[in-house]
C-alpha cells in the first residue's frame, strides 16, 4: 500500500444518527470523506460507553474506504482478535490503556491489521518513540476522551509538531481527534497532522436526507487544512 502524507478526513460515527449508521457511512463517503472513524468506549478507561465488536461489523458492508477504530478500553489485548475479524483495518490502542503496550500492537499487526497507537493530553510525545517502528498512525488526543464535542486543547498542538520531528521518514501518519474544525484543523495541519478526525464538524447541520451538508463540512475542513501547508510550505 501506498504511503503519503495528503490530508484526509475522518468523521466519527460518535456524532451520526445513531439509529441510521448504515446510511450516514454510505452518505459520508459519497459526499468525500477517506477514513469512517469510530470510537470504542467501556465506561472504565474513558466516562461513557459506545461500541463493540458488533458494531464494526454491522457497518463494514457500509464502509468501503478504512475502517479506523479507536479502542479507548482497558484491558484491550482481549478484544483485539473480535475487532479485527469485525472488520476494522486500523486498531489503535492508548498507551495509558496497559502495561505492555508493545505486546499489544504485536497483537494489532499479528491480525492483519494496521496498528495505532493513542496519547491522552496529558502523555507527552516522547513516550511513543520506543514504539516508532511498529506502528502505522499515531493518534493525538486533542480533547480529554470520553465524550464527543468537546473544546480543540491548543497544548496539543506542539506535541503534534514534536511527533512529526520524531517520526522522521517512516510510513507513519499522525492523527488528531478531538474538537477539529475548519477552524482548528489549519493549527494541526501546519504542525504535521495528516488524519483529521471530526464528528460535530462534519455531521452539524446535515442528516442522510441533506447529506450535501456532510460534504460542504467535509470540503471546509480540508481546504483549511491544505491551505495552511501550502502557507507553510511558502
Amino acid at each position: 500500500m501506498s504511503f503519503d502524507r495528503r490530508i484526509r478526513i475522518a468523521p466519527s460515527i460518535l456524532s451520526a444518527d445513531f439509529a441510521n449508521f448504515g446510511a450516514e457511512c454510505r452518505a459520508i463517503e459519497a459526499q468525500g470523506c477517506d477514513w469512517v472513524h469510530v470510537d470504542v468506549m467501556d465506561g472504565h478507561f474513558v466516562p461513557n460507553i459506545t461500541f463493540g465488536p458488533a458494531t464494526v461489523r454491522a457497518l463494514r458492508p457500509h464502509v468501503g474506504g478504512t475502517l479506523d477504530v479507536h479502542l479507548m478500553i482497558a484491558s484491550v489485548d482481549a478484544y483485539l482478535a473480535d475487532f479485527a475479524e469485525a472488520g476494522a483495518d486500523i486498531l489503535t490502542a492508548h498507551v495509558e490503556a496497559g502495561p505492555h503496550i508493545h505486546r499489544t500492537l504485536q497483537a494489532i499487526r499479528g491480525h492483519g491489521v494496521r496498528a495505532g497507537l493513542a496519547l491522552n493530553p496529558g502523555t507527552p510525545a516522547e513516550a511513543a518513540a520506543p514504539l516508532l517502528d511498529m506502528v502505522d498512525l499515531v493518534c493525538v488526543m486533542t480533547v480529554n476522551p470520553g465524550f464527543g464535542g468537546q473544546e480543540f486543547l491548543h497544548s496539543q498542538v506542539e506535541k503534534v509538531r514534536s511527533l512529526r520531528r520524531l517520526i522522521g521518514d517512516r510510513p507513519i501518519h499522525i492523527e488528531v481527534d478531538g474538537g477539529v474544525t475548519r477552524q482548528t484543523a489549519p493549527l494541526v495541519a501546519a504542525a504535521g497532522a495528516d488524519v483529521l478526525v471530526a464528528g460535530s464538524a462534519v455531521f452539524k447541520g446535515g442528516s442522510v436526507e441533506r447529506p450535501d451538508v456532510y460534504g460542504t463540512n467535509i470540503r471546509a475542513i480540508r481546504d483549511a487544512a491544505t491551505a495552511a501547508l501550502a502557507e507553510a510550505a511558502g
